[in-house]
């Protein structure tokens, strides 16, 4: 389209905290040894990156730059030639900055990266590595003074809605843009690029006769939606999306339904690093955890636990996994926290509103470790209510603690739930998963309830002729996972 796009990806100087330099390329984290050596003592704290880079070519009568992080952990600090850009808290969204007035003809960008241990930015204590880094795309945006919204929360400016009414379908496309006296033109393409309906205005929605359907893995097709902002008779800014066309319903009973049929969610939870990289990942290993995902067999995917990057979003899209996004709230609560969780759900939904692959905003994972307190349900019951004022399409949802109460006021909150169990490993049997479920359905027959994690740890090469709870073997894992497997099949 009209945007132009320059990465700022190459020749960063990192300082770490004892002043060391090393020049390196992005994506880049610090804690890519320390945060897997399983000792739980990876180092925390503020460290910094600088770049120097020559001003791009705009025409500054017409165009504006934007200087865009897509994602920094934990809290950044952005200075560009020596006068503060902005702050932002939250390791996992993308945040960017109008950057237009600051530039010169050389410029010189600092960011202070911290991820140290502190009351008001989740997540701060959970079972996995805060990497401190900028591990993912930095870029100069350059567009027009007349444009769609950037400066919310980290979106786009589009928000596609759509409604299957029998074969057809209502598609809502509402935009926002900074014109007062542009106009959008909104052209809905096919999965060729045909032009398929077109509509005018902010607000507007597009009919489809004989809609084809985003239907999970068997099919997963997606539309494209165009939005253009002409100012003048002349398009000044364009913005592109995918859109897929589904319906989903839950039903205590008989469990997930997508487009009218019974589907049976099977997935695993996925989080964002890998082996002596840590979550300095690129689109390659996205692929590659994409291709193991779907090589097991697993149609569904719970994005733990935090906000992906927007390109495994998109891989869910086109490969049909249906997601459960969520974040960080986890573990243990902190009074001081609650504006960092609205914030970070704010950040979830606006970036991510337009997947299809999404049916649920996660308010928080094993929050209750340390207690149920009356700020953490207030925290919850407001995240709630934002779900449901920022997206009627979808659901709200959380993973419970297996020793949460199931009579707790915390697991009436949301629309959906699940539990993390662990019988037979961190206690009891294997059979009192069976157990649990039968019982909690029996006492909340209404109530929509999920299996959102479980499982041994094992190492590989660690067998037995005759495995044990507690042995580490991957036999008495294979021997889990198979009394798992047939629990879940038994419970839709």
């Amino acid at each position: 389209m009209l945007r132009k796009i320059q990465k700022l990806m190459k020749d960063w100087t990192f300082i770490y905290h004892d002043n060391t330099k090393t020049v390196l390329d992005l994506p880049h984290t610090w804690n890519a040894i320390d945060g897997q050596d399983g000792g739980n003592d990876y180092w925390r704290g503020t460290c910094s990156y600088e770049k120097n880079f020559k001003k791009p070519e705009f025409d500054s009568e017409k165009e504006q730059v934007y200087l865009q992080f897509h994602g920094v952990n934990a809290s950044a600090r952005v200075v560009l030639n020596g006068k503060e850009v902005c702050t932002h808290d939250g390791g996992y969204s993308t945040f960017r900055k109008d950057v237009t007035e600051l530039l010169e003809a050389e410029n010189h960008l600092l960011v202070y990266v911290d991820n140290s241990v502190n009351t008001k930015v989740y997540p701060q204590k959970a079972d996995f590595t805060f990497y401190g880094g900028i591990y993912r795309d930095v870029e100069l945006l350059t567009v027009s003074k007349n444009h769609f919204e950037l400066d919310y929360y980290g979106g786009q400016g589009i928000c596609v809605t759509p409604e299957v009414i029998g074969s057809d379908a209502k598609i809502r496309v509402q935009t926002w843009n900074n014109a007062p006296e542009g106009t959008v033109k909104v052209t809905l393409l096919d999965a060729e690029g045909n032009a398929v309906a077109e509509a005018d205005g902010t607000d507007t929605t597009i009919e489809v006769k004989n809609v084809h359907l985003w239907d999970g893995v068997k099919d997963p097709y997606l539309y494209t939606v165009k939005a253009e902002l002409f100012v003048n008779g002349e398009i000044a800014d364009g913005v592109v999306t995918n859109c897929g066309v589904r319906y989903f319903k839950f039903d205590p009973d008989t469990g997930f339904y997508l487009n009218g049929r019974p589907y049976n969610l099977h997935g695993v939870s996925r989080h964002q690093d890998f082996k002596g990289i840590g979550n300095a990942i690129t689109k390659e290993h996205h692929e590659r955890d994409m291709e193991l995902i779907r090589e097991v067999g697993a149609n569904t995917i719970r994005l733990a636990h935090y906000q992906h990057d927007q390109y495994f979003y998109d891989l869910c899209d086109e490969k049909g996994i249906v997601a459960w996004a969520e974040i960080p709230y986890i573990t243990v609560h902190m009074d001081g926290g609650r504006e960092n969780t609205i914030s970070q759900m704010k950040e979830l939904i606006v970036q991510n509103y337009n997947h299809a692959s999404i049916i649920c905003w996660a308010i928080s994972n094993e929050i209750s470790l340390q207690g149920v307190t009356e700020d953490l349900l207030e925290n919850h019951r407001i995240l709630n209510d934002l779900i449901h004022r920022m997206d009627k399409s979808r659901v709200s949802a959380m993973a419970n603690l297996f020793m949460l109460e199931t009579d707790s006021p915390l697991v009436s909150i949301p629309d959906i739930r699940g539990y993390n169990l662990y019988y037979g490993w961190y206690v009891g049997e294997m059979e009192d998963n069976d157990t649990f479920f039968d019982q909690f359905h029996k006492e909340h027959p209404d109530t929509v309830i999920g299996l959102t994690e479980y499982g041994a740890d094992s190492v590989i090469t660690l067998q037995s002729p005759k495995p044990q709870k507690g042995d580490y073997t991957e036999s008495y894992m294979a021997v889990y996972h198979e009394h798992m497997l047939e629990m879940i099949s038994k419970r839709p």
